[in-house]
Parts: C-alpha cells; structure tokens; sequence
C-alpha cells in the first residue's frame, strides 16, 4: 500500500530531533537499513567501500565454517551457495559493479584455491556453481563495467576458464563459457 509522503513528512517534522535520532538508530539496527543509511546519508563518498570490506569480512567467516553434506563438493556447494548469497546482499545497496566484480573475484579465487579434485565430480553440481559465478564475473566485467576494467581482470579470469574447461567440460553451462575473454 502507498505511503502519503506528504502526511509522513508532516508527522516527522512533529518529532523533536532526539526522537528522531532514537528512530533512527532503531530502524539502523537491520543491516539493509543500516546499509541504506551508511550509503545515501552518513558515508556517501566512503560508504559503498565499508561494505566492501565487511562483506569481505563475512565470507571469510562463512569460508571458515563447516557445512553439511555427505562429500567434501557438496560441502563446497553449501559454503559457495553462503558467500554468493552474502554477494547479492551487498549489492542490494551498492550500485558499484566493479566492487561487485572485486566481491565475486575475491570468492572465484578462495574456490580455486582449493585442491583440484574438488572440481570434476559427477554429481555434486559444485563445478555448475563455480561455472554460474564465473559467467557472472565475465558478464559485469564485459557488459556492465568501463572497458579499461578488463585488463585488470583478464589473465584472472582466463586461468579461471582454463581451469574449469580442463576439469569439467561436460557441463553444458561450463562448455558455453568462452576459452578466454580478449
């Protein structure tokens, strides 16, 4: 249902500044409020790059945790499925696409760094995942991004896809995914 703007602002401006301040320091107690608050009013130059940094902060938690699943790729699946779920939070309020890309990287990179045998299991969909997020890092650093970003995301990227089309080229969304970007 829509809100009458005019009668909120008129109710707001009843309130005294220290029950505002109350008000808003409750409603800040969510993190999406809090987000859209830090970026549109308190932190607009700087407030886009603390979220960075806390939900890289996140995903190193998620990374350390243990996950369910009967074989160590579909453990691997769970934690992925964690830290790209922080992934789309933090772009809930974030309009920056290359801390986006910086975000997914930084993941793509905690996933290859795991031992190769990880990758190339039948049925555990964990090479899918890796595949799905590296498609998206390739879509915003090609599409979405200024073309001078691509050099400095290009030979990561490449040994990413070299990686993936070595280890699990049965995949039709892996097989899809170029040989390299240029």
């Amino acid at each position: 249902m829509p809100r009458d703007k005019t009668i909120l602002k008129e109710q707001l401006s009843q309130l005294s500044k220290m029950e505002l301040v109350d008000m808003l320091v409750k409603l800040s107690g969510k993190r999406f409020n809090y987000e859209f608050l830090l970026v549109n009013f308190l932190d607009r130059d700087g407030g886009e790059q603390t979220l960075f940094e806390e939900a890289k902060e996140d995903i190193d938690k998620l990374c350390q945790k243990e996950y369910k699943g009967s074989t160590l790729q579909k453990q691997a699946v769970n934690k992925l499925n964690a830290c790209v779920k922080r992934i789309n939070e933090f772009t809930v309020e974030t309009k920056s696409k290359k801390l986006e890309a910086d975000l997914v990287l930084y993941v793509l990179i905690l996933q290859f760094s795991n031992p190769v045998k990880v990758f190339g299991a039948r049925v555990s969909g964990y090479d899918y995942k890796v595949g799905l997020l590296l498609k998206r890092l390739i879509t915003l650093v090609t599409k979405k991004m200024h073309p001078d970003y691509l050099v400095d995301y290009q030979d990561v990227i490449n040994e990413f896809l070299v990686k993936l089309h070595k280890t699990s080229n049965r995949i039709q969304t892996i097989k899809e995914l170029p040989l390299s970007i240029d």
